[in-house]
């Protein structure tokens, strides 16, 4: 009696810390114009019985093939819903679609799983482009903290297909923009670095927490060369979490590979915690970045 009495208070106990580590909070829904479609919960891949998922917002196919964002929300790797990102509104007025993705978090798969999981979303839209009126020529990859890093991975890697392994297939993978807010573009460095030590960095690499080789081949700065797409990069240069230097070093090797890019700093900005007035220039920003780049010029 005594053993059934101990058993289920352990489980009692167990439950009661998977209720504190679940995502409880409640998200108000994505609000979109008029005449667009909204397709939520795209199985876009599945591995070892996860179903990574993907929300899409798609322009009234009238307008011809639409741009499209891909957005990743940030969160160390090992926390985060694809339900908390919302502010689309930006993106919508010029007619963009937006697929808002998931990915497997640390808890579920270490390193490399998310960079896969975001190949494997790039390459869904590339093969649905057709059926879900998207222009394969004017696909923006965006994300914050991590995941700006995986959006530069995603973009950067172009048609290296060492990640590609789950969604194979398709050869002619490119982005036309990369949107980096305050993302990790030094893995290594931000484990092991001078500035942050990110116990998330080690966490997210697993077995790999002491192999620099391996944290290199994960890490988006050193996959830039002269073909890679333009880059806007945003990051307040009093960041706690994600070393500001990081970004300063992105941009000078984007600057020294001659890649188009922009690169603003939010003066005393916090980790994306940034005044609400600064969003809305930001946010600006990238737009006016976006139209500027050779996909979107004059077209």
């Amino acid at each position: 009696m005594k053993k059934i009495i101990s058993l289920v208070f352990l489980l009692s106990a167990y439950i009661a810390v998977l209720a504190q580590d679940a995502d409880t909070t409640t998200y108000k829904p994505v609000e979109y114009p008029d005449g667009f479609t909204a397709k939520i919960d795209v199985v876009y891949t599945q591995v070892d019985g996860w179903d990574g998922r993907m929300d899409l917002y798609l322009p009234p196919k009238s307008k011809g093939p639409s741009p499209v964002i891909i957005n990743i929300h940030g969160g160390g790797w090992n926390k985060g819903v694809k339900e908390s990102q919302t502010g689309y509104n930006t993106f919508f007025k010029k007619d963009f679609a937006v697929a808002n993705i998931e990915y497997r978090l640390t808890g579920q798969a270490t390193a490399p799983a998310a960079i896969e999981d975001t190949r494997c979303a790039l390459i869904y839209l590339i093969k649905h482009a057709k059926e879900l009126n998207i222009d394969v020529n004017k696909i923006v990859i965006m994300g914050g903290s991590a995941g700006g890093h995986l959006a530069l991975m995603g973009g950067l890697l172009a048609n290296d297909h060492r990640f590609d392994t789950n969604c194979s297939g398709v050869e002619n993978v490119k982005v036309a923009v990369i949107i980096d807010k305050y993302g990790i573009t030094d893995v290594w460095d931000w484990g092991y670095g001078p500035v942050i030590r990110s116990k998330s960095a080690k966490s997210w690499l697993g077995k790999y927490a002491t192999d620099q080789k391996f944290a290199k081949s994960v890490s988006p700065i050193n996959y830039i060369t002269k073909d890679s797409p333009p880059v806007f990069i945003v990051h307040g240069d009093a960041d706690p979490t994600v070393p500001y230097q990081q970004s300063v070093d992105l941009h000078k090797k984007l600057e020294q590979a001659a890649v188009q890019t922009e690169f603003i700093t939010v003066k005393g900005g916090l980790h994306g915690k940034f005044e609400k007035e600064k969003n809305s220039e930001v946010n600006k920003a990238i737009m006016d970045f976006i139209l500027s780049t050779p996909a979107f010029k004059d077209k």
